[in-house]
């Protein structure tokens, strides 16, 4: 269990501040400020795990900088609202035409409708398939200059919120290369210009001056990629960073009132099991490890608070799921583990994780599972869970980040064609009532149908909700229009300045 909060406060003031000297050096630390008041300095909990590409988890971390834009956006509401289309309408049951605005990639060359129909296609033919098109087939052809025309191989009633996802950005012609390679360096359209990558360790963003959303107030972005959440809490209290993500809950406590931000969100963390392979194939087993595991004490205690028991896929900020009732019953009866052995993994990206895994480790133990416990960056993590090389998993995922809609992630993560189903699960009853859900197209109906398949999946034990999560940000006192929200897809914007 974690240690009491006065013992990890004094550990958190004694900590070094590992990221001291590594921005430009033209800030005063007592007041945040640069020489020209114009660069923001950010710590990302997490460094590139695929090269920037915009088709897997990297793509969040170009729509958090302003690198990148879809068609769509999301409002506040969780509905799509326009971005780079100004407006669209249906056509037919699987076709949808969409109008764009005048707007040019970084590279300078114009957002045509030939270039968002190109773009949309490379997305398409994507291998492993995007989070976002998990179960979609999709076409794109340009109309006009300013018109596309996207049909989908079936009725899909969100198209429009699906374009809103991070994987499915609209990139200039020079992104694409060899073998699906992307390259996002300078080819967005978004009020920042990716100019740099230094490989998992920083990378330097421009203003790009010609942002059809207006002229953005910072001239750029120094970003310092730290998985230490103590170096990034460290960083900004020193001055050496004006924005830090995702606080450790341990560190909280070291920020004035003024420095945090606790942002509710859609994040779950739960215990992802093994379907496929190893010994959580055997659903008895899986059973035995649901039925190990406590989660009474994870939100009060390793979160301090700051989170939610888990009951379900969906957590509290998703306020139509929040008061349901929902009471997954597992299909199968625990069996006696025997002493079987399982590898537990998580990554240290998320400073909460490797303490729950430790809790979940010895509650598995005291069942009678031998459990050895992995650690590791995430970036190093994400091909072998999603070849299977670890019995259990524990994931922090946004279950609204790929497109907003509350089918899409049961789609990508728990069906046996999904895109990032690290628990490998493969259900014939989970694969029916995802695709029941994906063909309701009334928002109410849908939800309803969403809860259904929730169910099943629980119903397989391959999934363990254990809390749901609220965000910390760390921000200078300097710093002005931080974009917060509960889908994690925004950070900095035009009006972020310090």
């Amino acid at each position: 269990m974690p240690a009491p909060r006065p013992a990890r406060l004094l550990a958190a003031l004694l900590a070094t501040p590992l990221l001291a000297g590594c921005f430009a050096a033209d800030s005063d630390p007592a007041s945040g400020a640069s020489a020209d008041g114009s660069r923001l300095r950010v710590a990302l909990a997490f460094p590139p795990a695929e090269r920037l590409s915009p088709y897997g988890a990297d793509a969040t971390i170009l729509s958090r900088l302003g690198v990148t834009e879809g068609l769509t956006a999301l409002d506040g509401n969780g509905s799509a609202t326009p971005a780079l289309a100004s407006s669209w309408r249906q056509e037919g049951s699987r076709g949808w035409q969409f109008t764009l605005r005048e707007a040019t990639f970084q590279d300078g060359s114009a957002v045509t409708a030939q270039a968002v129909a190109a773009s949309l296609t490379q997305a398409a033919r994507a291998k492993p398939a995007p989070a976002a098109l998990s179960g979609v087939t999709l076409t794109a052809e340009a109309v006009d200059r300013h018109r596309v025309r996207i049909t989908t191989g079936r009725p899909d009633p969100i198209l429009p919120l699906r374009l809103s996802s991070p994987n499915l950005a609209v990139l200039s012609a020079k992104a694409y290369g060899a073998k699906g390679a992307v390259d996002p360096v300078g080819t967005g359209t978004g009020p920042f210009t990716l100019k740099k990558v230094d490989g998992s360790s920083s990378a330097t963003l421009d203003r790009y001056d010609g942002y059809w959303g207006g002229r953005a107030q910072a001239a750029g972005i120094d970003v310092r990629f730290v998985a230490d959440g103590t170096a990034r809490t460290n960083a900004l209290r020193s001055g050496d960073t004006d924005i830090a993500e995702a606080v450790p809950v341990a560190q909280a406590a070291t920020l004035a009132q003024g420095t945090r931000r606790e942002t509710a969100t859609t994040r779950t963390t739960s215990l992802l099991l093994n379907f496929r392979s190893g010994p959580f194939e055997d659903a008895r087993l899986r059973a035995a490890a649901r039925a190990a595991v406590d989660t009474s004490g994870l939100a009060k205690d390793v979160y301090e608070g700051h989170a939610d028991r888990g009951a379900g896929i969906y957590g509290p900020a998703v306020s139509w799921a929040e008061g349901r009732h929902r009471k997954p019953v597992g299909r199968a009866e625990p069996k006696r583990p025997g002493g079987t052995r399982i590898t537990l993994a998580t990554y240290d990206n998320r400073p909460e994780l490797p303490e729950v895994a430790q809790v979940l480790k010895q509650q598995l133990e005291r069942a009678g599972f031998r459990v050895e416990l992995v650690v590791r960056e995430y970036s190093r993590l994400e091909s072998d869970a999603l070849a299977g090389k670890f019995d259990a998993f524990v994931l922090a995922r946004n279950s609204l980040v790929d497109t907003g809609d509350p089918v899409a992630v049961l789609a990508s993560d728990y069906t046996c064609d999904g895109g990032y189903n690290l628990a490998r699960l493969c259900d014939k009853d989970v694969d029916r009532a995802v695709a029941a859900a994906e063909r309701t197209a009334d928002t109410a109906e849908r939800q309803d149908a969403a809860l259904r398949a929730e169910a099943e999946i629980l119903g397989t034990d391959a999934v363990v909700p254990l809390v749901h999560q609220r965000v910390l940000t760390g921000v200078g006192r300097s710093v002005k229009g931080l974009l917060l929200d509960p889908y994690e897809r925004t950070l900095i914007g035009t009006g972020t300045r310090r």
